[in-house]
C-alpha cells in the first residue's frame, strides 16, 4: 500500500476510533509489512496508542484499564475493522511512551483458510531476520498466506522425505532402549 493510502486508511480508522473510544485513543498508527516484525506480507496492523503516565507500571495499568473499560467496544471495533479492511489482520492497543516492550492488548485477526483452532496446538518460535525472509518469501510465491500458514507447509514437506520416516523409526527405537533402563 503506498504512503498516500496508508495515511488515508490511517485518518478513517483514527476517526471511528474517536467515535468509539473518545480521548481514550490518543494516536492511531496503521503499520504495514517492513514496519515492524510481526507485520506479514500483505497484512496491515492498526496500533491504538492510550494515554500513560511515565513509567512501566502505569503503561500497564493504563492498557488493563482500558481494556477493562472498553472491552465491547474493542470487541465491536476489531469486527468492523475486519470487515472493511480484511487485510488488517492485527489489532493492537498500546500505552504512550511504550517502545514496544511494554503491555499491549493484543488482537489477532483469524485468516480464512486457516485450520479450525481446535485441531491446532499454539507454538511460539523467536526467529531471526533470515528465518523470517525464508518464510516471506514463502508467503510472497504464494505457497503460503501467513507465517504459521508456511510453517505448517515446511514441516510438511519435511514429513514427506524418506529420511523423515527413518528418523521417527530411530526415535522410536532409543525410546524403547531406554524402557528397557
Amino acid at each position: 500500500m503506498d504512503t498516500e493510502s496508508v495515511q488515508r486508511v490511517q485518518s478513517k480508522i483514527a476517526e471511528e476510533a474517536r467515535k468509539r473510544f473518545g480521548d481514550a485513543v490518543q494516536d492511531v498508527r496503521v503499520l504495514q509489512y517492513g514496519d515492524d516484525p510481526v507485520i506479514e506480507p500483505g497484512e496491515l496492523l492498526v496500533r491504538l496508542i492510550i494515554p500513560a503516565a511515565e513509567g512501566s507500571e502505569a503503561r500497564e495499568h493504563a492498557v488493563h484499564a482500558f481494556d477493562d473499560q472498553h472491552n465491547t467496544a474493542i470487541r465491536e471495533f476489531r469486527r468492523e475493522l475486519s470487515l472493511h479492511l480484511p487485510e488488517a489482520g492485527k489489532l493492537e492497543f498500546r500505552a504512550s511512551g511504550d517502545t514496544g516492550d511494554g503491555p499491549a492488548l493484543f488482537l489477532g485477526g483469524r485468516r480464512q483458510g486457516d485450520v479450525a483452532a481446535g485441531d491446532l496446538t499454539p507454538v511460539m518460535a523467536r526467529l531471526g531476520p533470515v528465518d523470517l525472509e525464508t518464510l516471506d518469501a514463502l508467503i510472497t510465491a504464494g505457497i503460503a498466506s501467513s507465517r504459521a500458514e508456511a510453517v505448517r507447509w515446511t514441516l510438511a514437506r519435511i514429513r514427506e522425505r524418506p529420511a523423515y520416516a527413518q528418523l521417527r523409526e530411530r526415535a522410536r527405537e532409543i525410546d524403547r532402549l531406554k524402557n528397557e533402563f
